[in-house]
Formats: C-alpha cells, sequence, structure tokens
C-alpha cells in the first residue's frame, strides 16, 4: 500500500488520482485500475459506491436495436441458403460492439452474395459508426443467396427490451445493451499521514472496447457531477412555496417517511433496468427463467422460492444460485412464499 501511496502523489490537502495499471485483455474487453486519494475516514467508500453504479448505469453506449430483414416474417424462420435461424442471428447480431460518434440513430446494412461466412467487417455503415471486433460472427450463406437487412443502431444507457408485437412483418428487435462499461470493483484502504487516518480508493473498471477506462471514469465523474450542480443553488429552494402552516400538505411529511419512500422508489428504478444476466447465474437457471420472462431483477422479484420451484427444469440447486446472487449483488432477498416476510 506505501507504494500506492507513493504513486499517486498523496497529498494532505487536494485529492489527486493516477491510473497504476492499464492493460488490454482482447478487442472487447479493456481493464483499467486507478488509485484515488486522499479521503478523510470513510469517505472513500461513499465514493466508491456511486462511482461504481455511475459507470455501469450513467455511461451511453451504442447498440443495434433492431434489424429489418427483407422478406421474412417471423423470428423463428428459416431461410433457405442460410445456416442459421433468424433468433440466432439476431443473437449474434447483440454480440456485436459498437462505438457511435452521433447523437441520431443510426443505418447498416449486410447485402453480400454467398456462400460466405459473414461477420461484423461486412456491415456497411456510416463514418460515424465503428466496429469494435469486426470478426464477430454473424452466419453463413451455404448458397447463392443475397440477404437484405437493414440495422438501426442507437445511442443510449443500460438495456432496452423491445416488445415484439409494436413491430412490423420483417422488423425484428433486438434486445439493446447500451452498457460500455461491464464490471466495476473497488477496494478501500487505510493510511496515517500525521496524526490522522487518511484512505485511498483502488477502482477497477473493465470496458467492451468502444471506450477506454480511462474515458468511463471521465465520463462518470461529470454524470455526477451534473447530477448535484442543481442542488447547490439554494435559489431553487424557493421555487417550492411550501406552505408550512397547511396541515394537509403531503411535503411536510416525516423525514424518515420520505427517505424511505425515495429510496424504495429508486431500487424499483433501477431493478427495472437490472438484468438477470448480470446475476451471474448457471446457464441453466438463465434459461428457465428466460422461459417464463423473466427478464429483470424487477421481474425476478415477483417471485417467491416456492414459485421459482414450480419452474420446469428449475431445481434446488438453482433456486439457491438466485438467492446467493441477490443477496450478494443487491442485498434483498426473496420469500419463501406469498405469505412468509423477511426482514433485512
Amino acid at each position: 500500500m506505501d507504494t500506492v501511496q507513493d504513486e499517486t502523489g498523496v497529498s494532505t490537502q487536494t485529492l489527486q488520482w493516477k491510473c497504476i495499471e492499464s492493460r488490454i485483455e482482447s478487442k472487447r474487453l479493456l481493464y483499467g485500475r486507478f488509485a484515488i486519494s486522499p479521503f478523510r475516514k470513510d469517505q472513500a467508500n461513499t465514493v466508491g459506491v456511486a462511482m461504481r453504479r455511475a459507470l455501469l448505469n450513467e455511461i451511453e453506449g451504442a447498440s443495434i436495436t433492431y434489424a429489418r430483414i427483407k422478406g421474412v416474417k417471423h423470428e423463428y424462420s428459416t431461410v433457405i441458403g442460410i445456416q442459421e435461424s433468424i433468433h440466432d442471428i439476431l443473437i449474434n447480431l447483440k454480440e456485436i460492439v459498437l462505438r457511435s460518434d452521433s447523437d441520431e440513430p443510426q443505418k447498416a446494412y449486410i447485402s453480400i452474395s454467398g456462400p460466405k461466412e459473414i461477420t461484423a467487417q461486412d456491415i456497411e455503415r456510416p463514418y460515424s459508426i465503428h466496429v469494435i471486433d469486426d470478426t464477430q460472427y454473424i452466419m453463413t450463406l451455404t448458397g447463392d443467396v443475397s440477404p437484405s437487412i437493414e440495422l438501426n443502431i442507437e445511442r443510449g444507457r443500460g438495456y432496452r427490451i423491445e416488445n415484439p408485437q409494436k413491430y412490423q412483418d420483417s422488423i425484428f428487435p433486438v434486445d439493446a445493451v447500451f452498457m460500455p462499461v461491464r464490471n466495476v470493483s473497488y477496494s478501500v484502504h487505510s493510511f496515517q499521514s500525521g496524526e490522522k487516518t487518511k484512505e485511498i480508493l483502488l477502482l477497477e473498471i473493465w470496458t467492451d472496447g468502444s471506450i477506454t477506462p480511462k474515458e468511463a471514469l471521465y465520463e462518470a465523474s461529470r454524470n455526477l457531477i451534473d447530477l448535484f450542480i442543481p442542488l447547490t443553488n439554494p435559489e431553487k429552494e424557493e421555487n417550492l412555496n411550501v406552505n408550512e402552516t397547511n396541515e394537509s400538505n403531503t411535503l411536510c411529511l416525516p423525514l424518515q417517511f420520505v427517505s424511505l419512500n425515495i429510496e424504495e422508489m429508486t431500487k424499483d428504478v433501477a431493478f427495472k433496468h437490472i438484468f438477470i444476466d448480470q446475476s451471474e447465474l448457471s446457464a441453466r437457471a438463465y434459461n428457465c427463467l428466460k422461459r417464463v420472462d423473466v427478464h429483470t431483477i424487477a421481474d425476478l422479484l415477483n417471485y417467491t422460492e416456492d414459485d421459482l420451484i414450480k419452474i420446469k427444469n428449475f431445481g434446488k440447486k438453482s433456486v439457491e444460485q438466485v438467492l446467493e446472487a441477490l443477496d450478494k449483488r443487491f442485498s434483498v432477498d426473496l420469500p419463501r412464499n406469498k405469505n412468509y416476510t423477511k426482514l433485512r
């Protein structure tokens, strides 16, 4: 820890940061490790929690949101001369990592004759769209066919699950993954500065290659600053014009009650945008949940332990994996049954 302290140029007055490790693990996985210090006691954990959430949820990325495939009407259709089903092609398209320099939706196209193995490098796209790994496999043309596929590419945050029913024939939605940050972890370490205890925050960031970990750190920091700047303006409070003598005014609720409501609402919103593939479940548990339309943590929280065990092929071991993942990653529990309540 003394080495980290020295490298960050620790000052007892000014917060400083330094990238102490950076590596390219693959085209679609970049790693960076950062040290930030000095913090007063317990400050580093506060910043670590906020930074982790901002890195995972507040950074924009680009993704394919739908594919228009000429002459195809159903997701599970097969096309003569194409090895994969349409469903498998859509899954492969979802895996393509993109960077978009445009705030507007962009169009890209796959229009090529077979026989040929088609990868991301075969996508015709505008200059504002960059493919991070052009070796990503899409499909194999086994015959003399020329599929016509139009791709819609957008920028966004988090995940987006589209409703297939709102699309017309030949247009197939793709569950978009806009998150350029794949994983974040942090740790807090103490050191002595004179007679005071200071802290160093070590932050590890993995990205998908569309941005670097350092760029992700910059953007997450700016987004956090933008969130809090309005709260630093005392004039905004005057616009509320709360009548303290009005006994029926709902703004006069006890602070503790308001805080609990805000916390619960925040969790509800967050869980609707956190998908179960972030829970590191086994393939069996993940596939069973997807078959019963459980896509997000919010969907999963509608189930009890008894409900899960009733899902086809969902055994006791899978239930234990779900409970462990919910407790470890999100600090929530599932009730055993509809009449059971467990206090946290």
